[in-house]
C-alpha cells in the first residue's frame, strides 16, 4: 500500500485507537462488524469503486456509507468506515484491505485490554509452526473446496480450550477469508499489528536448545538496546542451528555479516 492509501489507513488506525480508548466500546464487536463490512466491499466491486472515486466528495461518500450501514452495525463502525471513505485512496482494493486490517487490529486491541495480548501472539506463532510442520493439516485448512463450517470445526478442534478466543477468531477469519494471503502471510500480518500496537519489534529466535526465562529476558533486553525498541521474542527450536542461536528481525538475520551483533546477543544469554 502506497501514497494516499497508506495515509488513509494510518488515519483510520488512529481513529480506531481513539474509539477503543473508551471502556464503553466493545472492541470484539467492532472487529466482527468490520469483518462484515470487509465481506460487503469485497463482494460489491461497484460499491467500493464509488466509495473511492476521487471525483465524488468525501461528504457524499460518507453519507452513502451511513445510509447503507446504519441499523446494520454500531455507530462506531459507521463512523470508522465513514472516516475511511472521506480519505483519498490509490486504489479501490486498498479500501477493502484497510477495513480488514482494522478488523484484525481491533482484535489485537481487545486482547491487550483483556491482558492476554502476549498469549495471543505466542499462540498464533505456535499455530503457524504446527501448520508448517504438517502438510496434511495445511492442505485441510487451505483447500478451496472445503466449507467454512468444516474449517472452523477443525480450528476449534485444534485450538478450542487451548487458546484465547481472540486467537481462534483471528485464525478462523484468515482460514475462511484469506483474500489472496497464505496462512504464513496472514499470521505474520497479525504479529506485525500486535507489535505496532505496543511500538515494538518481533524477533524470531532459533536456538539449538530451549531458553530459560532469564535467558529470554536477557536476550530481549540486549536486542531492545540494539534496536532502540521493546522486542518480543518468538522462540523456535532447531538442534542444527549454526552457532547455537539465530535471530531474525524483519528481513535482517543477525549472523554472518553482523556476527559481532549476534555475539553480543549470545553473551547476553550467557549472562
Amino acid at each position: 500500500m502506497i501514497g494516499a492509501s497508506r495515509e488513509a489507513l494510518a488515519a483510520g488506525r488512529q481513529n480506531l485507537e481513539s474509539l477503543t480508548d473508551s471502556t464503553s466500546v466493545d472492541a470484539v464487536k467492532l472487529a466482527e462488524e468490520l469483518t462484515a463490512v470487509t465481506a460487503l466491499l469485497d463482494r460489491e466491486v461497484s460499491l467500493r469503486r464509488v466509495l473511492t472515486d476521487p471525483s465524488r466528495s468525501g461528504q457524499d461518500k460518507a453519507q452513502l456509507v451511513t445510509s447503507l450501514l446504519s441499523g446494520q452495525v454500531s455507530g462506531e463502525t459507521v463512523d470508522l468506515v465513514s472516516g475511511l471513505v472521506r480519505s483519498r485512496w490509490s486504489g479501490s482494493r486498498d479500501l477493502v484491505d484497510s477495513v480488514e486490517e482494522l478488523s484484525s487490529y481491533a482484535e489485537v486491541i481487545a486482547a491487550e485490554k483483556a491482558g492476554v495480548l502476549d498469549d495471543v501472539e505466542d499462540e498464533l506463532f505456535r499455530f503457524g509452526r504446527v501448520v508448517s510442520g504438517s502438510h496434511e493439516l495445511r492442505a485441510a485448512l487451505t483447500e478451496p473446496k472445503a466449507g467454512a463450517v468444516a474449517k472452523a470445526g477443525l480450528i476449534t478442534k485444534l485450538l478450542g480450550g487451548r487458546a484465547n478466543a481472540g486467537t481462534v477468531r483471528l485464525v478462523t477469519s484468515l482460514v475462511n477469508t484469506p483474500r489472496g494471503r497464505s496462512l504464513e502471510q496472514g499470521l505474520e500480518s497479525y504479529s506485525k499489528l500486535a507489535a505496532t500496537r505496543r511500538s515494538r519489534v518481533v524477533a524470531l529466535v532459533t536456538t539449538a536448545v530451549p531458553l530459560s526465562d532469564s535467558q529470554k529476558e536477557r536476550l530481549s533486553g540486549a536486542l531492545g538496546r540494539l534496536y532502540g525498541r521493546q522486542v518480543h521474542l518468538n522462540i523456535d527450536i532447531d538442534p542444527e542451528v549454526v552457532g547455537g542461536v539465530r535471530v531474525q528481525i524483519g528481513d535482517e538475520i543477525i549472523e554472518g555479516t553482523v556476527s559481532s551483533r549476534l555475539e553480543g546477543a549470545r553473551q547476553s544469554l550467557e549472562g
